[in-house]
């Protein structure tokens, strides 16, 4: 292996993550037949088969799985290197990949120009993806943090809990619940619920919410972003299960309302999360501490 270089193991690193040479092709902005190619060398470099295709599925080997692991430890320690004689040479800069959960993107953004505003040498580069994406680039060290709610289970995580997450039951502002005092869960049933994707936060929690109340929900329509189910909810298509922190224009202007419905807000905590393994350089020691001292307060404008 003293023959490979960092460029192969990087394109090995890409490809063996997404299992996909055409999405690594995508990623590293180069060609297909140029990933091959580079694949191609590798493996005659370490003399063994590194990929192996099963129909139309590409899959790693023995020996790719155990490349995989040793060349992310290889990238992280040059990565680390780097911040490192950056900091010794006296840089205020640094970089940070974090991936935010698609909910948290309502406040994430405004919490980096915050951050940029005392650190603005520091490179921040942000993904914003459903729970399951997320969970797992943080298990591939694809991103340095993540900022989400449940941490990952599967996960040897740190994880700091750092601001309160309501999560509501909307309807549209004429929906004739939203005049209702109170409203009880049973009189949900016979509603139609839009819903987020498997695989999302929020999904889970509106999971757990009726199942922990033997109610089966009658869901009409699954959608991939919070936008999409709200714009669907003033339409008068349903009621939603959502983030009381996406809701802030829509509520303002009066165009949806939450429903008092019994056993809400479910509450919930928004979570600072990064592998116990990673190594805080100073850039992320100083975006993590910023998140936990400073999130709290923007979050509170949010409801």
């Amino acid at each position: 292996m003293r023959s490979a270089t960092i460029r192969q193991l990087q394109i090995f690193s890409v490809a063996a993550s997404h299992l996909s040479f055409a999405r690594a092709a995508e990623k590293l902005h180069l060609t297909h037949a140029a990933i091959s190619l580079q694949i191609k060398q590798l493996e005659e470099v370490s003399g063994t088969l590194l990929f192996e295709r099963i129909g139309k599925r590409v899959f790693l080997t023995e020996a790719g799985e155990i490349l995989l692991s040793h060349t992310r430890q290889i990238l992280q320690s040059l990565k680390e290197a780097d911040e490192a004689l950056l900091a010794l040479k006296g840089l205020k800069g640094g970089r940070i990949a974090v991936a935010v959960t698609s909910t948290a993107e309502y406040f994430a953004p405004e919490l980096l120009a915050e951050f940029r505003k005392t650190q603005a040498d520091v490179r921040i580069r942000m993904l914003i993806d459903n729970r399951d994406t997320v969970s797992r680039l943080l298990a591939g060290n694809e991103v340095d943090l993540a900022i989400m709610g449940r941490p990952p289970d599967e996960l040897d995580a740190v994880a700091v809990a750092f601001a309160p997450h309501p999560l509501v039951i909307i309807a549209s502002a004429a929906h004739p619940l939203s005049r209702l005092p109170s409203v009880a869960v049973e009189d949900l049933v016979d509603e139609m619920l839009i819903v987020r994707e498997s695989g999302s936060g929020t999904r889970s929690a509106m999971e757990e919410f009726f199942l922990e109340r033997s109610v089966k929900p009658r869901i009409g329509m699954e959608m991939g972003s919070n936008e999409a189910i709200k714009q669907a909810v003033v339409a008068g298509l349903g009621i939603s299960f959502i983030s009381q922190h996406t809701l802030g224009l829509e509520l303002k202007a009066e165009r949806l309302s939450i429903l008092k419905v019994e056993g809400t807000p479910v509450m919930r905590r928004w979570h600072i999360v990064r592998h116990k393994s990673k190594h805080l350089t100073p850039a992320l020691a100083a975006f993590w501490d910023f998140v936990v001292e400073v999130a709290p307060a923007q979050l509170r404008k949010l409801v």
